[in-house]
């Protein structure tokens, strides 16, 4: 006899599902659009994952995410650009606001989008198993469409900051750049209170093309964030990411990338700073689904205090995707006995002729590299520092832009400066 049984909600569960009930009449778009967001909140309605689905082993959301805000946020404070120059776009407390006239760039918000029937396909989920798509399809309330024109060289970077005072907040990026340009984006997390944050950024890169993207999430110490970004690459693109996590309570970022043009690759270089009692867990799936790519992905991980930190890493090597380059390491610095780290690299390969690799690192500070600097007058802490430091500034220049070296190692002093 099949007998069922009705999932009891948990407290997270039921208020996402009461405040989208309160929501759907005023998110923007109807039709096919509110439809996409009632099966995104359906994923909400099954139950949150939990350490049972492999894919959230390590982030059991279900457990974790023990509180969710009912409203949106006040009182945002507006970030300072990382790089002098830039052109900023803002999506405060869950609207975009800010000017869009950019050179080479055309830019609309993505409320206007929807109410205007348009802009469909950019408010869907990847797949019924993605739970961060289908939290952000329900909810997201604004963000912005953006394409930049084929042949374009932007002289200053785009920066796109998802802002809040609190509360919840659901933002969306859609980027397509077209064939031949050259373009530098910057994205920015953060916020001045306790937050529930979702964020997608999707990302369409031209032949020929070539982009930098930086991820720079400074949430609060009691925040929940969630983000998630996708890019496909065309014929000779290259594409490289780099994802600083340097604040939050609960942090899942995901990265999605499908090198689908011959010639394509992919760089993704991180730093994730851990403290507290912060869980943050950096999930990457790539697919070599075309031939003569390549691909190089470096993590670097500081964790201490009670803290626990998570990379999950599967490069997916299609039959087609002969001449494949791909390599994979995880390095971790485990400054606290009561600290953990969990590294999971996988590659997954069905073409006979490529050259993959893998690896994962966890240690302490070398004794004989402290050693050495205290031999010379330099106090411990001053040494450990340093040392640390040098452990995550090594992947940080390999972006080779000297401004965005320094706003980064800047970025890296100031959380020295409060966790050190």
């Amino acid at each position: 006899m099949n007998m069922h049984v009705n999932l009891q909600h948990t407290p997270a569960e039921r208020a996402l599902l009461e405040a989208f009930d309160a929501r759907i009449g005023n998110l923007p778009g109807d039709g096919l659009i509110a439809a996409k967001r009632r099966e995104g909140i359906e994923v909400v309605k099954a139950g949150l994952p939990t350490r049972h689905v492999e894919a959230w082993h390590y982030t059991d959301l279900r457990r974790l995410l023990s509180a969710v805000p009912a409203e949106h946020g006040s009182g945002a404070q507006p970030l300072a650009p990382l790089l002098s120059g830039s052109n900023v776009l803002t999506v405060e407390n869950g609207e975009a606001a800010g000017s869009t006239d950019i050179p080479h760039v055309a830019v609309s918000r993505l409320s206007a989008k929807l109410d205007e029937g348009q802009g469909y396909e950019q408010i869907t989920q990847a797949d019924a198993a993605d739970v961060i798509g289908a939290l952000n399809t329900a909810f997201a309330s604004d963000g912005f469409v953006i394409a930049v024109a084929d042949g374009a060289q932007l002289a200053a970077p785009v920066e796109l900051q998802n802002i809040h005072g609190g509360g919840q907040v659901h933002a969306r990026f859609a980027v397509s750049v077209g064939a031949g340009s050259r373009a530098q984006f910057i994205e920015r997390q953060a916020g001045n209170s306790k937050a529930l944050s979702s964020s997608l950024s999707t990302l369409h890169v031209g032949d020929d093309s070539e982009v930098m993207w930086l991820i720079v999430q400074e949430q609060t110490a009691d925040s929940t964030h969630l983000a998630q970004f996708r890019a496909k690459l065309g014929r000779n693109a290259k594409l490289t990411l780099f994802v600083m996590n340097a604040g939050g309570k609960l942090v899942r970022q995901e990265v999605r990338v499908d090198a689908a043009g011959s010639g394509s690759d992919f760089q993704l270089r991180g730093v994730n700073l851990l403290a507290g009692d912060n869980h943050t867990d950096v999930t990457m799936v790539l697919d070599h689904s075309a031939p003569n790519t390549g691909s190089r992905e470096v993590i670097r991980n500081v964790v201490t205090d009670r803290a626990h930190g998570v990379f999950q890493g599967r490069i997916n090597v299609h039959q087609i995707a002969q001449k494949t380059d791909a390599k994979m390491a995880c390095n971790t610095l485990l400054l606290s006995d009561d600290a953990d780290f969990s590294a999971k690299p996988e590659l997954e390969i069905f073409a006979d002729d490529v050259a993959c690799g893998h690896g994962a690192t966890v240690t302490d500070i070398n004794q004989q590299h402290l050693f050495y600097l205290m031999a010379r007058g330099i106090d411990e802490k001053t040494a450990r520092g340093l040392l640390v430091k040098a452990f995550l500034a090594e992947v940080i220049e390999e972006l080779e832009d000297e401004a965005v070296i320094e706003a980064l190692e800047a970025k890296l002093d100031a959380w020295f400066v409060q966790h050190g």
